[in-house]
């Protein structure tokens, strides 16, 4: 079922619910432009939608010009007292950004820039991810290295920097459940993961370079079940891991989506259920299984590279059980940001 949709000013690369109360009706749009030229220069910026899906409403309430961004996050809940957005970009900054409202207007949303670090000068930062506890981000960068940057009274401080991969590091996530553990993919085709304990630069856990055959764009921890992981790949398949046992895949045959794995985001309340932007191939969402994954979803409605893609906390409206969360997906070339429910999962 249609929610509403909307075309940006820009490419669109990401999307985000927020997963704080009451925001869960808030989505946070970033777009990425390249404008060539004797000096190119990369702009972006960043919508805010109210997403009511039992109303039929989506609605364009705020919008931030910004530097081109890779990839927006929500802090996580129990963190910070209020939502911050995390963004990544093109200029080499981290940049933290607080959700401001009305208590007069309840309609009246914005962001604020609350914080900024530049993290490298030469290069992009690609994407981003929050401890649990909402006190450190860590960034992945297109020389591929990694940033870990704490936080504290709204001041940024990179604490630890470590060259990771050979190429364009695409997504570098905490686990939730052990979070002075690192995961990180690159476009050098490995997995790897590291100790922040322990010295990242001369040591990690492990590196995984012979299962993905093309680079890792995404990584997503269960949060139901602390020893399974996800990855995704240009490779175009979804990889399930037991991080007890990280030399194979968990199963022997992994899952083909038909496109590039862009992003993957598993349901916020069902079990072994994830949302997959598949780049060439719309969207899926996708039930893993003991045994194996299977596709239980498609979504065809975007007509360019799948590249955004996340859950709406709550059901249809509110936090009703049995109902159907919104899912918000977006499109690159095309700049198109959509709500639409899926017809297959039931919270």
């Amino acid at each position: 079922m249609e929610v509403g949709h909307c075309y940006l000013d820009g490419n669109a690369d990401a999307v985000e619910f927020c997963p704080h109360q009451p925001y869960h009706h808030i989505l946070a749009a970033a777009t990425y432009n390249l404008q060539e030229g004797d000096q190119p220069t990369r702009m972006g910026s960043i919508s805010l939608f109210l997403v009511d899906a039992q109303e039929g409403q989506f609605e364009l309430v705020h919008q931030v010009k910004t530097a081109g961004i890779f990839d927006v996050k929500w802090s996580p809940v129990g963190g910070s007292v209020s939502p911050l957005l995390g963004q990544a970009d093109a200029d080499g900054y981290l940049r933290i950004h607080g959700l401001q409202s009305s208590s007069d207007a309840p309609k009246v949303y914005s962001l604020e820039e609350v914080a900024s670090q530049k993290i490298s000068s030469s290069s992009m930062c690609l994407c981003l991810d929050w401890n649990p506890s909402a006190t450190s981000i860590s960034l992945g960068l297109s020389d591929g290295s990694v940033s870990v940057v704490s936080i504290s009274e709204s001041q940024l401080v990179v604490v630890q920097e470590w060259q990771a991969h050979a190429f364009e590091l695409w997504t570098a996530s905490f686990d939730i459940h052990q979070p002075h553990l690192v995961y990180s993919g690159s476009d050098d085709c490995k997995f790897s993961c590291w100790d922040l304990r322990d010295d990242p630069s001369s040591n990690s856990v492990f590196q995984n370079s012979k299962v993905h055959k093309m680079g890792v764009c995404c990584i997503a921890k269960n949060p139901t079940d602390p020893n399974a992981l996800l990855t995704g790949s240009y490779d175009e398949h979804l990889r399930v891991w037991d991080v007890r046992s990280i030399s194979k895949p968990v199963n022997q045959v992994s899952l083909r989506l038909g496109g590039g794995v862009w992003r993957v985001k598993y349901h916020p309340f069902v079990a072994d259920v994830a949302l997959a932007a598949c780049m060439h191939n719309g969207f899926a969402i996708v039930k893993i299984n003991d045994g194996g994954s299977e596709i239980i979803e498609t979504y065809d409605k975007h007509e360019s590279l799948a590249y955004g893609a996340d859950w709406q906390r709550g059901g249809l409206c509110g936090e009703g059980r049995g109902k159907s969360a919104a899912v918000a997906t977006c499109s690159f070339y095309d700049k198109l940001v959509r709500a639409w429910i899926p017809q297959n999962v039931i919270v």
